[in-house]
C-alpha cells in the first residue's frame, strides 16, 4: 500500500496503476462503488430469483452512470467508448451474469441502435440507457451462427402498408440463444434478409418489438425460454419465432441503407460485401468486451487460487519443524505464476485493444484500414484471452483442492459462467481462421509487388530464418 505520510508507493501500487492503463480512474471509481454484496451474484439462488436479482443490479448500475460512458453526447452520454468497456468489464469481478446482461443491453442492443440506426432512432437510445427500453439483440439463429451472411429470417418490405413483415420461414430460422429473449426484453434488434421490389439486399438490421409492458407476448411473436445452462444462471436465453410481424418502415436501422416508401432501396455502400462488413465492423466492441471479461474472470481465479496457496500449508519441513505453504513448492508456483504472468501480459494487450478501439469509434485514427486491423486484433485477443480464462480457472480450481470445488468460493461458478466465452461473439475457431486468413491476405499483398532484387531479398531472409529455427538460435 501507499505510504500516505512518505509519499512513497510499493511495487504493488505501481504494478496496479501499469495494469489499470489509461483508465485508472475509471477502475479505481469502480472498485469504491461495487463493494459489498450487491452486485455479487448469489449460487444458492433459482434461475427465476438470479434473473430478477441481476435485472435490478442493471438498474444500480444505470443509476451509477456507467451505461452513459459509451453513448454520444447527443443521445444523453458522454462519448468515451474505451471508458464504458473498462467499467462495464469491471461488473465481470463481481457476477458475469451481471456482465452479460449488461452487456447485451448497453453493449449489443444500444450498440446496434446508436451505430446502425440515425436521428430517428434517437428516441430508442436515450430510453435504453436507463433501462426504460428493455431490448435484445438477435443475430444467432438455431441454423446460423457465425454465417451471419446466410441467416434466414426474412423482412420483406410491403410498399401498400410502408411497413416490413418480419417472418421466420423454417425451424431453423427461429433466434436462438438470445440475452433477454426469455423473460426481459421488450424489443429486439434483429438481423434478417430484406427483401424489397423482389430482391433480396442481404442482412440488415431492424427494430421489432416482441413484448407488450406486461411482458406478454405480441402478436405475432412467439418465445420460448432456452432453459437451465451450464452457467449464467441470471442471463435470461431464449428463441423466438416471427409469424409475419409488421413494423413500420422507419423501425429499419438505415444508417448504411434504406428502403423509400415506394420500395426503392439506397445504400451509401455500393458494395453489397462491402456493406455486410460494414454493418458488423461497427459491433466490434461487443468482442473487445468478451476477452475483457474473461480475462477479469481468470485474475478473479487465480487471486483466490493464490491466495490460498499462501495460507494452506501441507507436509511437514523437517527443518523448519512446521507445515509448508503450498506455494513454497516449485510445482506449486510452476502452476500458477506462469499464468499469472500471461494474465498480467493479456491485461497490457486488452488496454492497448480498448485504447485503439476508442480512436477509431471516436474518429481520432482515420487511417486506411485501421478499422479492419481493430477487428483483426480483437479477433485474435477474444481468442487468447477466452482459452486461457478456460484452461487457467480449471488450473484454480485444481490447485485448490477440496476447497476450490465449493461453490462459496467461486472457482466452479467463475468456471461454469466462462465457459461459453470461447463460443459467443465469434467460436474461436472460425476467429481464429479470420486472423490467419487476414494474415495470409497481408502477406501476399507485401510480396505480390516485389521485383527481382526483392525477391532475392525475401528467399534470403526466409532461408537465414529457416536456419536460426533449426539451429537453435530463435530460441
Amino acid at each position: 500500500m501507499a505510504n500516505l505520510a512518505t509519499g512513497s508507493f510499493t511495487t504493488a501500487d505501481h504494478l496496479r496503476t501499469a495494469l489499470d492503463g489509461p483508465w485508472a480512474q475509471v477502475r479505481e471509481t469502480a472498485r469504491k462503488q461495487l463493494t459489498g454484496n450487491q452486485f455479487i451474484g448469489d449460487p444458492y439462488l433459482d434461475y427465476k430469483a438470479a434473473r430478477a436479482r441481476v435485472l435490478d443490479q442493471m438498474r444500480a448500475v444505470a443509476e451509477l452512470g456507467y451505461p452513459g460512458l459509451g453513448f454520444r453526447p447527443e443521445h444523453g452520454g458522454l462519448g468515451e467508448p474505451g471508458a464504458a468497456v473498462v467499467s462495464l468489464e469491471m461488473l465481470a469481478y463481481c457476477d458475469l451474469s451481471l456482465w452479460v446482461k449488461s452487456g447485451v443491453q448497453w453493449g449489443l442492443f444500444g450498440g446496434a441502435v446508436e451505430n446502425l440506426g440515425t436521428e430517428r432512432h434517437a428516441d430508442q437510445v436515450r430510453r435504453l440507457i436507463p433501462l426504460d427500453l428493455l431490448g435484445c439483440f438477435a443475430m444467432t439463429e438455431s441454423g446460423h451462427g457465425s454465417d451471419v451472411a446466410n441467416l434466414e429470417t426474412t423482412a420483406t418490405y410491403d410498399p401498400a402498408t410502408e411497413e416490413f413483415v418480419i417472418h421466420t420461414p423454417t425451424p431453423s430460422a427461429r433466434k436462438d440463444y438470445i440475452g433477454g429473449a426469455a423473460e426481459h426484453a421488450r424489443v429486439a434488434a434483429v438481423f434478417a434478409q430484406l427483401i424489397t421490389q423482389d430482391e433480396n439486399r442481404g442482412v440488415h438490421c431492424l427494430l421489432v418489438p416482441i413484448r407488450d409492458a406486461d411482458g406478454a407476448d405480441l402478436p405475432g411473436v412467439t418465445t420460448y425460454d432456452d432453459g437451465l445452462k451450464g452457467g449464467l444462471l441470471g442471463v435470461d436465453n431464449g428463441r423466438i419465432v416471427f409469424d409475419q410481424v409488421r413494423v413500420p418502415r422507419e423501425n429499419l436501422l438505415n444508417r448504411y441503407a434504406d428502403v423509400a416508401p415506394n420500395g426503392a432501396y439506397t445504400s451509401t455502400i455500393d458494395n453489397p460485401s462491402r456493406r455486410f462488413f460494414t454493418t458488423l465492423g461497427t459491433l466490434v466492441r461487443g468482442r473487445i468486451s468478451v476477452g475483457g471479461a474473461a480475462a477479469a474472470g481468470t485474475r478473479v481465479a487465480l487471486s483466490i487460487a493464490i491466495r490460498y496457496a499462501l495460507l494452506r500449508r501441507q507436509f511437514l519441513d523437517q527443518d523448519t519443524g512446521s507445515e509448508t505453504v503450498l506455494l513454497d513448492y516449485r510445482n506449486h508456483q510452476r502452476r500458477l505464476l506462469p499464468l499469472l504472468a500471461k494474465s498480467y501480459a493479456y491485461a497490457f494487450a486488452q488496454n492497448d485493444l480498448v485504447r485503439r478501439m476508442e480512436l477509431v469509434q471516436t474518429g481520432r485514427d482515420t487511417a486506411p484500414g485501421a478499422q479492419r486491423a481493430l477487428e483483426k486484433r480483437a479477433a485474435g485477443l477474444k481468442v487468447a484471452q477466452t482459452r486461457h480464462a478456460t484452461r487457467a480457472i480449471q488450473e484454480c480450481r485444481e490447485a485448490c483442492g477440496g476447497a476450490g470445488y465449493l461453490t462459496e468460493n467461486r472457482l466452479v461458478t467463475l468456471k461454469a459462467d466462462t465457459d461459453v466465452f470461447t463460443t459467443f461473439e465469434g467460436d474461436n475457431v472460425v476467429l481464429t481462421q479470420l486472423v490467419a486468413k487476414e494474415l495470409l491476405t497481408a502477406y501476399a499483398d507485401e510480396v505480390r509487388d516485389l521485383d527481382a532484387l526483392g525477391w532475392v531479398r525475401f528467399a534470403a531472409t526466409m532461408a537465414g530464418d529457416v536456419v536460426r529455427k533449426r539451429s537453435g538460435v530463435a530460441n
